[in-house]
């Protein structure tokens, strides 16, 4: 059940997968660096975060790089990018250990972003998510493609009260950034 206004204040998580990565021959599966596509979609999806009004307070993200450089390359849309922390637990992560990461955010941040991988963060919607405001939730059960961007909001007095079917799917979008 989604939680009512009064109990909390309403609070965001908005979740990012990285942008589209490639594949060099000898490179490490943490290290592999965006592709050109990513590199145009990365920017695209902090455009319509910050058209969207959903910016956030706090950025947890991946240590991989290709995590790394969708923040950097979307946070450089932003006037003044919000602080964040490159968490190597958000690496390769399922759903349960990425809800345990949320829960350790600070009750004094309303909106949280979430830069990390499928098939985890897919998984952290579905599972978070008890309703939403239309087709969006049915869109992610289909498919969380690189640099999609989901909005969960709930009421919680902290991140700690975070629990599986808490939240209102509000928004879920592919930020694309030109031709290809």
């Amino acid at each position: 059940m989604i939680a009512r206004p009064g109990a909390g204040p309403l609070r965001r998580l908005v979740v990012l997968r990285h942008a589209k990565s490639a594949r060099p021959d000898g490179v490490a599966d943490h290290d592999r660096p965006l592709a050109g596509r990513g590199r145009r979609d990365a920017p695209a999806a902090g455009r319509a975060l910050a058209q969207a009004d959903r910016l956030p307070d706090l950025a947890l993200c991946s240590t991989a790089v290709r995590a790394r450089q969708t923040w950097e390359l979307a946070s450089a849309q932003w006037g003044t990018p919000p602080p964040v922390h490159y968490d190597p637990r958000l690496y390769a992560a399922g759903a349960p250990d990425l809800l345990e990461v949320v829960r350790e955010v600070p009750a004094e941040i309303g909106t949280l972003l979430l830069v990390g991988h499928n098939p985890g963060l897919e998984e952290l919607v579905l599972e978070l998510a008890g309703d939403a405001l239309d087709d969006t939730l049915d869109r992610v059960r289909v498919k969380f493609p690189t640099s999609a961007v989901a909005v969960l909001a709930w009421h919680g007095t902290d991140w700690r009260a975070l629990a599986p079917q808490a939240a209102l799917l509000t928004a879920m979008t592919v930020p694309r950034g030109g031709r290809r």
